[in-house]
């Protein structure tokens, strides 16, 4: 399994150790190339504006958006959180994102959440608040009466840093996730193969 992790800007290298800890080949997406043969595709915490500017002079941006449209699982972790939204750049998800909700860089903190029926710790540094959200978003987790985990068909979304952690269960989401997209699309090949055999 191979995961890109968008190489622009960020706590890239902090995915990455995360990835390889799990036995995960991470490979850093810098250029449109570097996208071929990913499973899944993370977009790391960092600068949203900064990351913005470099996805489109990188020439990133509508492959990134045609890959998410077709289904490739995607996971945005904080500043990930704001690009994916309604109102970021990529457009990708049904959801409204603050930035910066809970303040500047000093304001950081760790909190304790519960996701999938675990207690899990929670990293949050400049992070957004997920505002609002389509009826269709499964919300994962909340923590003091915000949603701070968030799925919408293969869009993931965290608004703290998992990687600065050793808990896996956002990771196991976004694993299961991708092991579903890999099934749905041999689904689709073995049934195309028929479609072809029967025209034959």
């Amino acid at each position: 399994m191979i995961i890109g992790i968008l190489g622009l800007q960020g706590d890239v290298a902090e995915h990455i150790t995360y990835l390889c800890l799990q036995g995960i080949v991470a490979r850093v997406i810098k250029k449109p190339h570097e996208l071929e043969g990913i499973e899944g595709l993370i977009i790391p915490g960092g600068e949203s504006t900064t990351i913005s500017k470099l996805l489109v002079s990188s020439g990133l941006l509508q492959p990134i958006k045609a890959l998410i449209d077709e289904g490739l699982p995607v996971w945005g972790t904080c500043a990930g959180v704001i690009l994916l939204s309604q109102e970021g750049l990529l457009e990708s998800a049904p959801v409204k994102a603050t930035r910066n909700a809970y303040g500047a860089q000093i304001h950081s903190f760790i909190g304790h959440g519960k996701i999938a029926g675990k207690i899990t710790p929670m990293v949050f540094i400049r992070a957004p608040k997920i505002e609002w959200l389509s009826p269709d978003v499964e919300v994962l987790s909340t923590l003091d009466g915000n949603i701070v985990a968030a799925r919408h068909k293969n869009i993931l979304l965290t608004a703290f840093h998992p990687e600065l952690t050793k808990d896996c269960t956002i990771l196991d989401i976004f694993l299961e996730m991708i092991a579903a997209q890999k099934s749905k699309s041999k689904s689709s090949q073995i049934q195309n193969t028929r479609l072809q055999a029967n025209a034959l």
